[in-house]
């Protein structure tokens, strides 16, 4: 879905990974990341957020918390991080940058909430007295007090299946008080998830139930006597809402898909943010008429549907701007996706170890890909700073040997 997007925004970016990956710099399952590119986007995500007076946390799940790609964030004023899970906190912290904000998505594990406490983040999300229990224990063993933010949730809202859970609206100050009683921690704040989505229909983003629910929470809890609140307020985030956000109360916006230009908005609307992702596999082998492509990383977002994935099927030397995508065969959702499949058309010169290159919305987190960020591709230097596995650790190196390029560091 975004494969047209990077051949006609960022067509340099393919020229490098398919040179990169021709000359063994580059392996296959793995996803290259433009990190000048990404340094632009999240350059103009700070100017933006300054001039509204947001505080932005990175989302590095979706790039596998790529630590090169974390040192450009903080290079470019993004200094702190939103976790999906302790892993990624873990990990993002490792990989250089400060944990503004955890226990959302996923809450964090009883006997694990000492390891999260050791990460001093910023913020920490709880959906109910007993996580805000352990979270205070946890912080006053580390020598401090926690902020936490509450989930909240009203009839009406949406979650993403598996992600239901909170303090009812309908109690938030007394839940508020509770909380704030628990020895440890301290209400700073309320958050939700989706606070936008994208509408297919008008390829707009539009407000969810869940914002509203959101600053009705903030207004009640205000109106109860607290103040200075903070309003976490993540979903489909690129520049273009930004102001939307503020306007509508926020204060922390969590980019993830936009530091990439990939969030749904992405693909059908030329956004501030450049398209900085893209998939490298190569030619496996050829069989019954079809290419079979490496797989292990293909796990394409189903956040716009059914979208078809297409395909640059690259020879040594050649531009993959000269190059017309091909439809892939998939593999099926409940299949490991050890290959994809190309079908090829009569008299195709495609040959063993061709570069593949696809440009669809990742989520590098849960799947076996590999990442690479490459810098200096604007200034026509171009240079792998490493590579990496999905969960930001075990960095890979290039081997000295002319027999394996690759080995574990």
């Amino acid at each position: 879905m975004f494969l047209e997007l990077l051949r006609r925004r960022n067509p340099t970016f393919l020229a490098t990974i398919a040179s990169l990956h021709s000359t063994g710099q580059l392996p296959p399952n793995c996803y290259a990341i433009d990190s000048d590119a990404v340094g632009r986007n999240a350059t103009a995500f700070v100017a933006e957020c300054s001039r509204l007076g947001l505080t932005p946390f990175a989302m590095t799940k979706q790039i596998g918390r790529n630590p090169d790609i974390s040192r450009v964030l903080v290079e470019s004023g993004i200094s702190h991080a939103v976790a999906v899970d302790l892993q990624c906190a873990v990990a993002a912290a490792a990989g250089g940058l400060g944990i503004g904000h955890l226990g959302h998505l996923v809450q964090i594990p009883r006997h694990e909430a000492a390891i999260a406490a050791s990460l001093n983040p910023l913020y920490w999300t709880v959906f109910n007295e007993t996580k805000a229990f352990e979270a205070g224990a946890s912080a006053l063993a580390n020598g401090r007090v926690q902020d936490v933010l509450l989930r909240v949730v009203a009839p009406g809202d949406q979650f993403y299946v598996g992600h239901e859970g909170g303090f009812a609206i309908d109690n938030v100050e007394a839940e508020a008080d509770q909380i704030d009683s628990i020895p440890g921690v301290r209400v700073a704040g309320v958050t939700t998830f989706p606070a936008t989505l994208f509408d297919r229909a008008t390829g707009t983003a539009r407000a969810t139930h869940n914002r509203a629910t959101l600053i009705h929470a903030r207004d009640r809890l205000i109106a109860s006597g607290r103040s200075g609140l903070q309003v976490n307020a993540p979903g489909t985030t690129s520049v273009s809402i930004l102001s939307d956000l503020a306007e509508a109360g926020a204060t922390q916006v969590e980019p993830g898909h936009g530091l990439t230009g990939t969030t749904p908005l992405h693909a059908v609307h030329d956004l501030v943010e450049e398209p900085a992702i893209a998939y490298v596999s190569e030619v496996s082998h050829l069989h019954n008429g079809r290419a079979y492509v490496f797989g292990g990383g293909l796990y394409v977002d189903p956040v716009l549907g059914g979208v078809p994935t297409s395909a640059l099927i690259v020879a040594p030397g050649v531009d993959p701007a000269d190059i017309e995508p091909v439809a892939v065969e998939m593999p099926a959702a409940e299949a490991i996706d050890y290959y994809a499949a190309i079908p090829l058309p009569e008299g195709s010169k495609v040959a063993v170890g061709d570069t593949v290159i696809f440009g669809f919305r990742a989520q590098v987190f849960v799947t076996r890909a590999l990442t690479a960020a490459i810098s200096g591709i604007s200034r026509g230097m171009p240079h792998v700073e490493g590579v990496w596995a999905a969960d930001g650790s075990a960095p890979l190196t290039p081997s000295t040997s002319s027999e394996t390029k690759w080995t574990q560091a």
